[in-house]
């Protein structure tokens, strides 16, 4: 087996470390002993992007906001599929991330970011949320794990019942905030729909073949 290269560290503000490693042409982002992303399982954050989108047939002009780029495969599959009129908000807490995006996963990011579509702001998704009102067709939150916090303790704000109140007052007529998980969580599903949210629970595998670990999309409309 190739051996895993360390390449660089960076430290989320107001959480933990995460390290950057490279196996042969794989990258993956790890916590702890967590592997919280790799290049070689990207079919869920794909699926994150395709399935909000057909959620959203039919609207001219769409706007999304992605919380968290992680590495891009979200925001590659939206404008995979989005026309030229739509407009996507990406929001990364992390500098690192995007100066690896930008570094030793240039050929990765394929020039996503530079899509004049694209809006990129090294910020926290959470005031973000807060400071709009009805200005999103889509709210993707990738940040986390899922709903319980692992990177950084704050980002518990996004899935509290006050968070999800903000997110849906965020969102259009119809809106989606699709938020993805590494695992299923019966607490934040009844959460959601006694936000006043229809919820339609998916489960993707990781990988593109469908096979891999089970991960988990909530589909939450505002009514």
């Amino acid at each position: 087996m190739i051996p895993r290269e360390y390449l660089d560290c960076a430290q989320v503000p107001g959480g933990q470390e995460l390290k950057l490693y490279r196996r042969g042409a794989d990258h993956m982002i790890v916590l702890d002993r967590n592997e919280l992303m790799s290049s070689r399982m990207s079919g869920s954050e794909k699926q994150l992007a395709l399935m909000t989108i057909e959620r959203l047939r039919g609207r001219k002009a769409p706007h999304l906001l992605i919380g968290g780029y992680g590495m891009g495969f979200t925001l590659r599959a939206a404008l995979g599929v989005l026309d030229k009129s739509a407009k996507v908000t990406v929001a990364e807490l992390v500098p690192k991330i995007i100066e690896w995006a930008r570094g030793p996963m240039v050929d990765l990011m394929a020039g996503c970011l530079d899509d004049p579509r694209v809006h990129l702001l090294i910020d926290d998704v959470v005031p973000l949320i807060a400071a709009a009102q009805g200005a999103y067709d889509a709210i993707l939150l990738d940040v986390d794990n899922g709903p319980d916090g692992l990177t950084a303790a704050a980002n518990d704000r996004l899935y509290s019942r006050a968070g999800l109140q903000t997110a849906k007052a965020a969102l259009k007529p119809g809106g989606i905030l699709a938020v993805w998980s590494a695992g299923s969580d019966d607490v934040f599903a009844n959460r959601l729909r006694n936000a006043g949210f229809l919820v339609d629970e998916v489960v993707v595998k990781a990988r593109d073949n469908g096979k891999g670990p089970r991960h988990v999309i909530w589909f939450a409309q505002r009514r």
